[in-house]
């Protein structure tokens, strides 16, 4: 199996890549997530899903490893294709994702294209538990993400309303993007009990 390709684009498309790795040409899907983390970059680093059907070898490339493991998971539940998953890796972040189904916030999964109320419902049932094992932010490709979705679980776990840490969180991580979980949570606190 391909876990991980480094190579030249050729082709870039919102949802699809074509990469030269030594002479070789492999199509890639997608997410929007990962298009935007490759922004105007010439090479791509990518870790991989291979995925095999009776037609066809398909590969699915995603700019992080916890975006990776969040579309296995995704897959692994009934009636969640790889189609599917995408879609929904295109229209949520990793940690946000994850924070829905740790919360049961079947409205924001329900408000990614292409996911139906049953889906969202299902998603929340079969994966809330599992998503926690997900360290949002590790082994980016392109980038460090924030220890936003920690701070946010930190914040619900103490009994804060999620929509109001959401947003209190959001506005720390907008000024410092580099904030530490402990240092997220302090500041949370100070706005949100005083």
């Amino acid at each position: 199996m391909i876990g991980f390709l480094k190579g030249q684009l050729l082709i870039k498309k919102p949802t699809q890549l074509l990469i030269d790795v030594n002479g070789v040409g492999y199509e890639v899907s997608i997410s929007l997530m990962t298009f935007e983390k490759i922004g105007d970059a010439d090479d791509a680093a990518l870790f991989i899903h291979t995925n095999v059907s009776q037609d066809a070898i398909t590969l699915y490339g995603f700019s992080s490893e916890d975006e990776r493991e969040m579309f296995r998971l995704l897959v692994s539940v009934s009636g969640v294709g790889p189609k599917t998953a995408l879609a929904l890796l295109s229209g949520i972040r990793v940690d946000e994702l994850r924070f829905a189904i740790e919360t049961g916030d079947t409205h924001r999964i329900h408000a990614a294209p292409g996911i139906g109320k049953k889906t969202a419902e299902r998603l929340v049932l079969e994966l809330k538990g599992k998503v926690s094992n997900i360290q949002t932010g590790t082994s980016s490709v392109f980038s460090q993400r924030g220890a936003r979705a920690d701070a946010l679980t930190a914040l619900v776990t103490l009994g804060f309303n999620a929509k109001s840490a959401e947003k209190v969180v959001d506005a720390i991580t907008g000024e410092d993007p580099a904030a530490t979980v402990d240092e997220i949570v302090k500041q949370a606190l100070k706005k949100l009990t005083g």
